[in-house]
């Protein structure tokens, strides 16, 4: 990374997008009735999740082995690169791609940090200009997902561990964050220019350099 630049990290579920992604490719690859079945065996842990009794990282491994538990990788990954190519494109906000490019048109670096698998938000955020990736990863064995997470469900303080892990000791000159929910609060808190959705106009970008006249 060079000795000074400008970071921007941007959460994807409610942030990017105009609602949840899991469930969306969730169902379009177990189905209706699959996804229906998967949410009914996996309730206990949802319903714990959802009043804190119960890690959310827990939870959605119980969910994602209830519906996907089984698949090989090569089926989930053809499915994750045809849901970010054919479905997430109408899930996000037109408003937060432009600011995305905007980022990109200064040069600046970009991160995307979210709680959902990066096996569906790779192909999409590369296509999108990111330059890393930091989620939820999924565990597979002998080339089959094995209904486990391979890493820490990337939520919450988990988010900024994985940001200076990334980093690896380099500090950005100027951190801007993009959250919208509970779970970003500790990366806006580590952030110069933190934006939570629902709580003002998005903060203020530099002018883009221009060249001067010889």
């Amino acid at each position: 990374m060079p000795d000074a630049y400008t970071l921007a990290a941007f959460d994807f579920d409610g942030t990017i997008t105009t609602r949840d992604s899991l469930q969306d490719f969730v169902r379009g690859v177990a189905g209706r009735a699959g996804f229906a079945a998967g949410v009914a065996r996996s309730a206990p842990w949802l319903f714990g999740a959802w009043t804190g009794a119960c890690d959310r990282g827990v939870a959605k491994a119980h969910f994602l082995s209830a519906t996907l538990g089984g698949m090989t990788r090569h089926e989930l990954e053809e499915a994750a690169r045809n849901f970010a190519a054919r479905e997430l494109p109408a899930l996000v906000r037109p408003e937060m791609l432009e600011r995305v490019q905007e980022h990109k048109r200064l040069g600046h670096r970009l991160v995307l940090i979210s709680a959902s698998p990066s096996i569906y938000l790779r192909p999409w955020a590369a296509q999108a200009g990111f330059d890393a990736v930091l989620a939820t990863e999924l565990e597979f064995v002998g080339e089959r997902f094995s209904g486990r997470l391979a890493s820490a469900n990337c939520w919450g303080p988990e988010k900024v561990r994985r940001l200076r892990e990334w980093l690896a000791g380099e500090q950005p000159a100027v951190l801007y964050a993009y959250g919208d929910s509970r779970g970003d609060r500790e990366l806006l808190a580590l952030a110069d220019r933190p934006w939570l959705r629902g709580d003002g106009a998005l903060p203020a970008l530099p002018a883009a350099a221009t060249a001067r006249p010889s």
